[in-house]
């Protein structure tokens, strides 16, 4: 299928490795420019070269304004953003009860705000041109809550509120505005949580966990031409693991 992505181009927060990493590597395979940051220069650099992204610039999304920072710089390079891919790291493990004041307001910024600030910035531009596709990567967290992942819980359901808002706001401007929500996926998160995977796997219906590519070939398909009618949307990419409607 072809999607229409040549001539586009992408920015990917996050993408140095896992989930960021798949969408930015799949956007340039199927012909974006693409525009690659995170906090770790070396590694982004290495990335950039691995999956021929266009351009790459360090980033940190708990900083205040850093989010418009690195949008203005990616303008500035290729002169305008077709696709936006907010995503961010996952904020520590704790119960609420164990989670501090300080890790609530630096989840805030990381989660939340960066994702504001990053959408604002971008949006001008997109409506100018009458086209423009916004995705917000999120987690299963944001429908079921999972133990420990208190502050994900929390603002990641948050995230889908404003998509939903969001989305309906500009719809007439050409600007799609989806939600994507990762389930249990192989990555390097998913490692740092330490979870037993046979016990999860028994969880989720196809019985395994998911590879990062197959949530790329998800995030490219809502990024293209082809997927100009779906908007305002919560997609899950979870082998079924997600039990509500």
């Amino acid at each position: 299928m072809e999607l229409g992505l040549n001539g586009k181009t992408a920015l990917v927060f996050g993408a140095s490795k896992g989930l960021g990493k798949a969408i930015a590597k799949t956007l340039s395979e199927e012909g974006a420019r693409v525009a690659i940051c995170s906090r770790n220069e070396e590694l982004l650099e290495k990335t950039a070269e691995e999956i021929s992204a266009g351009y790459f610039v360090t980033g940190d999304l708990k900083i205040e304004g850093d989010a418009k920072r690195v949008i203005k710089n990616v303008m500035n390079e290729f002169g305008k953003i077709d696709i936006l891919v907010t995503n961010t790291g996952g904020p520590p493990n704790a119960i609420f009860q164990d989670t501090s004041k300080d890790q609530w307001k630096d989840g805030f910024q990381n989660l939340f705000l960066s994702t504001i600030e990053a959408v604002q910035e971008v949006l001008p531009s997109m409506k100018k041109n009458g086209w423009g596709r916004i995705l917000f990567v999120t987690s299963v967290a944001a429908k079921e809550p999972i133990g420990v992942l208190t502050i994900s819980n929390g603002f990641r359901a948050g995230l889908l509120g404003l998509m939903k808002t969001i989305s309906s706001e500009v719809a007439k401007n050409g600007i799609t505005v989806n939600a994507l929500l990762p389930g249990y996926t192989m990555t390097e998160r998913l490692k740092d949580l330490n979870v037993d995977e046979k016990k999860i796997c028994a969880q989720i219906p196809a019985g395994r966990i998911g590879q990062p590519e197959e949530f790329g070939d998800m995030a490219a398909f809502l990024a293209s031409t082809r997927a100009s009618y779906i908007t305002g949307q919560s997609l899950a990419c979870d082998g079924g693991y997600l039990k509500g409607y």
